[in-house]
């Protein structure tokens, strides 16, 4: 049996309701807030796990490569951390990640796509020019519409996205999840091409 469009619609529109009432819950870090003086996220508390994520990133960025710039590092990581809360905020999130994909796309939010985490997390961390590391966009599973994936990638300047560690706050709904791009067992990165 195949479904009309019409009946594929419907269906996306009542499994989006479902899941709007069912296990839908907003989305909303208070400790944090964005300096437009400095252009720095601030935090009126960081939390012994925030601060062991930030040193634990700030650590593997440190290891890909000899000439890591130690503060390049230590800026990266903690803006890695904590400005995708403040994104988080602006885009009115709502977790799971996959409903705030299905408000955005009906209209009902403005953000909160992988793509756009991928673009405003880019704009902030390249608002510091960086001597000794490159971002790059990553992507998987390119034009598979149920699948694709984007997200930011850190590497030593002049490296390449397999070599990279990713910053994906998509995938948890504000909270950072990174890790090297060999080791996510989820998704297979490669650097984004038109």
């Amino acid at each position: 049996m195949t479904l009309s469009y019409q009946k594929f619609i419907r269906l996306g529109i009542i499994l989006s309701t479902l899941l709007l009432f069912s296990a839908c819950t907003n989305v909303r870090y208070n400790n944090v807030h964005y300096d437009t003086k400095r252009k720095i996220t601030t935090v009126s508390a960081i939390d012994s796990a925030e601060q062991n994520k930030i040193l634990a990133l700030q650590k593997a960025i440190m290891s890909l490569g000899p000439n890591i710039d130690p503060k390049e590092a230590s800026f990266v990581a903690r803006e890695a951390v904590m400005y995708p809360k403040v994104l988080a905020n602006q885009y009115g999130l709502v977790s799971p990640p996959l409903l705030q994909n299905v408000l955005v796309n009906y209209g009902y939010r403005k953000n909160g796509l992988c793509w756009q985490w991928t673009r405003d997390m880019g704009k902030q961390l390249g608002k510091k020019p960086l001597r000794t590391l490159d971002f790059h966009h990553a992507v998987a599973f390119r034009r598979n519409y149920w699948k694709e994936h984007n997200t930011l990638a850190v590497s030593a300047k002049g490296d390449t996205v397999s070599n990279s560690i990713i910053l994906d706050p998509w995938r948890n709904s504000g909270i950072l999840f990174w890790s090297r791009v060999k080791d996510d067992k989820e998704y297979p990165w490669v650097k984004f091409t038109n």
